[in-house]
């Protein structure tokens, strides 16, 4: 069981180290697109669907890393002014809403990458790319976003002890 948590803590932080370097990619093949047009070229066509698709993964992929280290957007107005009991029964609640919510997705994701798969469509962009690549990281990375979420159901720690100890509540 041990070996399984540490395999799952390196797939969400090589996760996160990919979509850093998701992001880095993004910004030279920008960059590049720029000076290549600054000075008379035609940029390389790709590069706009590139960097689209790289935005979208960037964000999928680096999900679950922030779940685990509470640097998503949180709303916690009303959870935070409760105590005691009703304060752990609605942080149980958001949490068990979260992970249908994620499970959803992943449910959702999972159907329109099989349908993409199985229609062999494309999507036409600067150039054509096979609609299932949009679809593909949604289920398996909803799937390490709900998990994350379970982990705060089942465990000890909360999103938002920290938060309101370090004064930064929204």
């Amino acid at each position: 069981m041990k070996a399984a948590a540490v395999a799952y803590n390196r797939l969400v932080a090589a996760l996160a180290v990919l979509a850093g370097a998701a992001i880095a990619a993004a910004f030279l093949l920008i960059i590049f697109d720029v000076v290549v047009r600054t000075i008379g070229l035609r940029g390389p066509a790709f590069i706009s669907a590139a960097v689209e698709y790289i935005l979208l993964y960037f964000t999928l992929l680096s999900a679950p890393y922030l779940v685990r280290q509470k640097a998503h957007v949180l709303i916690d107005a009303l959870v935070t002014r409760l105590t005691g009991r009703a304060r752990w029964g609605a942080e149980k609640l958001v949490y068990l809403i979260c992970i249908l919510t994620a499970l959803a997705f992943a449910y959702i994701g999972f159907d329109l990458f099989i349908d993409a798969v199985r229609d062999g469509r494309s999507e036409e962009r600067s150039i054509d790319v096979p609609l299932w690549i949009g679809y593909a990281a949604l289920a398996p990375v909803f799937s390490l976003v709900a998990i994350e979420f379970a982990r705060l159901l089942i465990g000890r720690d909360s999103l938002y002890t920290d938060r309101t100890q370090a004064g930064d509540s929204v």
